[in-house]
């Protein structure tokens, strides 16, 4: 069984006990640790749950972590404001704004994101780096994709030449992996809510990647033989937690698949922190490490 399962959180614990030592490293030469700023605006549980998990792990490799928490009717002024002081703050090193922000202030999220420092942006949402990605430049991508990505390298899966098929088009999932999945010549597929017949998508899929926050989604009817899939997706159902594949169902029929949990949430975390590591070298200026 454990030949098919693709382990997020062994891989995420290796790459973190490297980060561990590079930081260390650092700071062993310029006497700085690498420090990450998380602006949490409201009180949304999950949101709760993702900064003290991200908090936990800064600790373990190395970096400090700062979290501004701001009340849920802060106005997009007052965001803007702290962002301008975390960003001419030089011991702040990189900034995550907690997504989703409260309902008022969905539709200024963008603008909000624009004002981070590019040389800041923990989380690659910022148009300059999203810029990049465009150009197949990775250095500051989404940390959900990255750690897709470093999945399915690390467990030797070829991506050339396959047909991914991805069932998001959000900012944080879909649209980075686009790009990372045409550098690596795969045959991209994006699926939404206003998809027409989305199973001959799903069917034809080679890699599947599935993030649309709807509990066992994709069942085994609507996959062909020897697929790959990823689930992005947590969702409560019945009392438990579970993807929005449905794992048990496809098991037998896929050729790998990712656990949820224990799949790319942790992964998520690591790239966070990996971007941290690498915006601190960029503002020490290190070119080592």
């Amino acid at each position: 069984m454990n030949d098919k399962i693709l382990d997020g959180k062994k891989l995420a614990d290796k790459l973190n006990t490297e980060l561990k030592e590079k930081i260390k490293r650092a700071v062993e030469k310029t006497g700085i640790k690498p420090n990450l700023a998380t602006i949490l605006v409201g009180k949304d549980p999950a949101s709760k749950v993702y900064v003290n998990i991200k908090n936990k792990t800064c600790e373990q490799v190395g970096i400090d972590s700062t979290i501004i928490e701001l009340d849920e009717d802060f106005t997009k002024k007052k965001i803007l404001d702290e962002i301008d002081k975390l960003n001419r703050e030089p011991t702040i090193h990189g900034i995550l704004l907690q997504l989703p922000l409260p309902e008022h202030l969905r539709d200024d999220t963008a603008k909000i994101l624009e004002n981070i420092s590019p040389i800041k942006d923990a989380d690659g949402l910022n148009p300059v780096n999203k810029g990049r990605l465009f150009d197949y430049n990775e250095e500051l991508a989404p940390c959900t994709p990255k750690g897709i990505i470093a999945l399915l390298e690390h467990y030797n899966i070829e991506l050339k030449g396959k047909d991914a098929v991805i069932v998001n088009r959000s900012n944080l999932v879909g649209k980075p992996l686009i790009f990372m999945l045409l550098k690596r010549n795969s045959t991209v597929s994006v699926c939404h809510t206003s998809t027409r017949d989305i199973d001959r998508y799903l069917k034809n899929a080679d890699i599947l990647i599935v993030a649309v926050r709807k509990p066992k989604f994709i069942t085994k009817e609507r996959i062909k033989e020897g697929v790959i899939i990823i689930d992005v997706g947590i969702n409560r159902f019945e009392g438990k937690l579970c993807g929005d594949v449905d794992f048990d169902d496809v098991f037998d029929k896929c050729a790998a698949i990712t656990p949820s949990p224990g799949g790319v949430g942790p992964l998520t975390v690591h790239f966070l922190l990996s971007n941290t590591f690498f915006t601190y070298k960029k503002q020490l200026n290190l070119t080592e490490f």
